[in-house]
């Protein structure tokens, strides 16, 4: 039996995470193994890349440090990092230059970034390769609540009209758009009929889709399998694509993916993201900073208003923890809130 998309992605990332640890203090290595059995690969990946980023802090930018190299630490170097350097660590996250080019991390970033330094130093103080612990002496950065961006129900039918027509597209986007608008339309139906995760939806295999029941297996956060279910208009879109697909020639190991690139490889989740921003940009220029992930809260939005349960909402957006989602939409539960107190009235305005 084939590996799925998922297996394939494991795999990549743990090799990607093994060649990052060479560059790493052996005890990087250590850290990882300690989580190994309760993170999915892309959280290990996520965190030898912060201590990448953080070990070449230390040698290129404190005094300490100069001259070291990140695979040379051993226990009493990382003793001697205080919270002092952490701090100065995390404005550095602010603005920083690496191979010429300029990179910078909001709150969130640093807030990320600080909870993989916390996780391994914590690691460290329980293990006994230092006394103290000086990343829990670092207070996290304030997270600014951020509204929901979704696309209302006029701009969602914008967004469609303009895939299909190529409307408003520079001559060059309309090229591709006359080969890609057919499996275009059915990424971007299923993002708004379904609430996939994009990382989900490149994942998709012709085989896991079932039309006597209008649903299709995806594997999910985690690495459990669901079966998501989509409405007739989704289904009629995936069968016309569906009918194209099969005229496609794929490249060798991408026969079973469902959504191909111009190259007949199973589409990158980077190229998704370029696609939505093009077509959403167009159908909602006010609305900056446009992904698959502000299609998926628009699905969530239209969800909850249609049944106002935050069980259902959560369950079908994959969400571990209910509070994720009610923390999402705690906005619209307030608009619920007033309209049943408008609803209310206490005295007859007529005259009796």
């Amino acid at each position: 039996m084939p590996e799925t998309y998922a297996q394939q992605r494991a795999k990549e990332l743990q090799i990607l995470t093994r060649d990052t640890l060479r560059e790493l203090p052996g005890v990087c290595y250590d850290f990882i193994m300690a989580i190994d059995s309760t993170t999915q690969p892309l959280t290990r990946y996520a965190y030898v890349s912060d201590l990448k980023l953080f070990f070449a802090f230390l040698c290129d930018e404190l005094p300490k440090f100069a001259g070291r190299k990140p695979a040379d630490f051993e226990a009493e170097d990382l003793a001697r990092v205080t919270s002092r350097d952490i701090h100065m660590y995390l404005d550095y996250l602010g603005l920083y230059v690496k191979d010429d080019v300029e990179f910078s991390n909001d709150n969130l970033g640093k807030m990320r970034k600080l909870a993989s330094l916390r996780s391994f130093y914590k690691f460290l103080y329980k293990n006994g390769y230092i006394e103290a612990d000086p990343a829990a002496l670092v207070d996290m950065p304030k997270r600014k609540k951020k509204p929901i961006i979704r696309l209302e129900i006029d701009e969602v039918a914008r967004m469609l009209d303009y895939v299909e027509s190529g409307e408003m597209l520079s001559e060059q986007q309309k090229k591709y758009n006359e080969h890609t608008r057919t499996r275009d339309l059915a990424i971007l139906t299923l993002f708004l009929g379904t609430g996939i995760r994009v990382s989900e939806l490149v994942g998709i295999n012709i085989g896991d889709i079932d039309f006597s029941i209008n649903g299709f297996m995806v594997t999910r956060k985690g690495g459990n399998q669901a079966i998501l279910y989509f409405p007739d208009e989704v289904a009629d879109v995936l069968k016309r694509y569906l009918k194209l697909r099969q005229t496609l020639t794929p490249q060798p190991g991408h026969e079973e993916a469902l959504f191909l690139s111009l190259q007949n490889r199973r589409i990158s989740v980077r190229a998704v993201q370029v696609m939505v921003k093009k077509y959403a940009s167009q159908a909602a220029p006010l609305k900056k900073h446009l992904s698959p992930h502000k299609l998926r809260s628009t699905f969530g939005t239209n969800l909850y208003r249609e049944t106002g349960d935050i069980y259902l909402v959560a369950d079908v957006l994959g969400h571990s923890d209910v509070n994720t989602t009610r923390k999402h939409y705690a906005a619209m539960t307030d608009d619920r809130r007033r309209l049943a107190a408008k609803s209310v009235h206490l005295r007859d305005d007529g005259n009796d």
